[in-house]
């Protein structure tokens, strides 16, 4: 409704714009339009309310003609720009409601906006293998660790290179897209040195070049700035230095 009358303001505001009726001395006249009349320039006065006659000879009507042109330019461009605005925010309202309200990653799938299942991450160090909680932290112990998903293959196949998502957070948590590394019978997501004494998490991963958009409160969108190459992939959504990460896995298959 806002944005609806600020552009009735515009239209309104253009049909009762007072222009300018230069006089070759370099004086003008306030008038709200005016007619040329053979030897005559008839115009409506602003400021006397009434319709005035002056000599054409005594007018400068290229310089009237000239603002008056430059003053409908302007309007028009405003209004252009309004509307162009209000659809840009018409467009992204209808985005933001695509997208479901249940946390989680999405894959745009053309028209269709399809939910990904989170995968079953697992924390692995020397001595024991532990089932990572979304989120949550996993105690560590000093030295390498490893952060894995069972399997070398993702199950969901995708042939589009440059694939597009959402995440939907309930924190402002930060969100990436990675490579994955398999290895027999599993697929690395990242290794974690913790550094002793100090606790220091150092957290390695193959991050792919992304572009992010933040679409609304905890809605974001990414997707790759090149194409994929066939392999395994995952979003990730994780907590810097803490070893909290949520995964979504896929794969690029181009059918070779």
């Amino acid at each position: 409704m806002k944005r609806l009358i600020v552009c009735l303001l515009l239209v309104a505001g253009a049909a009762s714009a007072v222009d300018r009726l230069y006089l070759k001395d370099g004086t003008y006249q306030i008038m709200r339009e005016y007619e040329v009349q053979s030897d005559r320039i008839r115009y409506y006065s602003s400021e006397r309310g009434e319709w005035e006659e002056i000599p054409k000879e005594l007018v400068d009507l290229e310089r009237t003609k000239k603002e008056n042109a430059e003053k409908q330019a302007a309007i028009a461009a405003d209004a252009k720009a309004q509307s162009e605005e209000d659809a840009a925010i018409r467009a992204a309202q209808k985005e933001i409601e695509r997208v479901p309200q249940e946390p989680g990653a999405y894959w745009v799938n053309g028209d269709k906006i399809e939910p990904m299942k989170a995968a079953d991450v697992k924390i692995v160090n020397d001595k024991k293998r532990s089932v990572l909680k979304v989120l949550s932290p996993v105690p560590l112990v000093p030295g390498k660790n490893t952060v894995e998903l069972d399997g070398e293959k993702a199950i969901m196949r995708l042939t589009e290179t440059r694939p597009e998502f959402y995440f939907r957070l309930v924190n402002m948590d930060s969100v990436a897209l990675i490579k994955l590394t398999p290895k027999k019978n599993i697929r690395l997501v990242e290794n974690v040195s913790i550094q002793p004494v100090v606790d220091e998490k150092v957290e390695e991963r193959q991050a792919i070049p992304s572009f992010r958009k933040q679409v609304d409160d905890y809605l974001f969108k990414i997707w790759p700035e090149n194409p994929l190459e066939p392999g395994e992939y995952a979003l990730l959504e994780y907590v810097e230095g803490q070893v909290m990460i949520q995964v979504w896995d896929f794969a690029i298959a181009t059918g070779k």
